[in-house]
């Protein structure tokens, strides 16, 4: 049984793969501005690194029939984890629980993944909000750091 996701609103929280029908949408989501410290201003930065980096697949983030947000994820081969990562929630949804239940989503996709044994992600010690949305999912610091960011992760088994 595939586990529902729902915003506050009681909407759908669904992630789309990016098509030639909604990336338009995806591209132009664009976080809060106490956000974009933490962030890109624009989601479209998120999509072209995956488009061209190689190493992240890009998701749309749908409530109900809106695009309002984006997530991308990648698995490291060298250790074999998994990463979330480019987590951006349109301004006009934040406080809706539209992130959370995004992150439930990609965390039970990643998740029911075979191979998936720890989900992780990095989170600027500055952003106290997605530190505590992470924290409340079981993400825990490594004592890694990317860049200026700490590393949080959650086993997924």
């Amino acid at each position: 049984m595939t586990q529902q996701f729902t915003d506050r609103r009681g909407r759908a929280v669904v992630l789309e793969e990016i098509t030639d029908d909604n990336w338009r949408d995806v591209a132009d989501v664009a976080p809060a501005d106490g956000q974009r410290r933490f962030v890109a201003a624009l989601a479209a930065r998120y999509l072209l690194l995956s488009q061209r980096g190689g190493v992240w697949t890009s998701l749309g983030v749908r409530a109900g029939d809106a695009v309002v947000g984006h997530v991308m994820w990648a698995h490291d081969d060298e250790d074999g984890t998994h990463w979330i990562g480019g987590m951006v929630v349109d301004a006009a949804e934040q406080g809706t629980g539209v992130g959370r239940a995004a992150l439930g989503a990609v965390v039970a996709r990643l998740s029911a993944l075979p191979e998936c044994r720890e989900i992780r992600l990095s989170c600027h010690p500055d952003n106290a909000s997605a530190a505590a949305l992470y924290a409340s999912f079981g993400f825990r610091p490594t004592g890694d750091h990317e860049d200026d960011e700490t590393v949080m992760a959650l086993s997924a088994v």
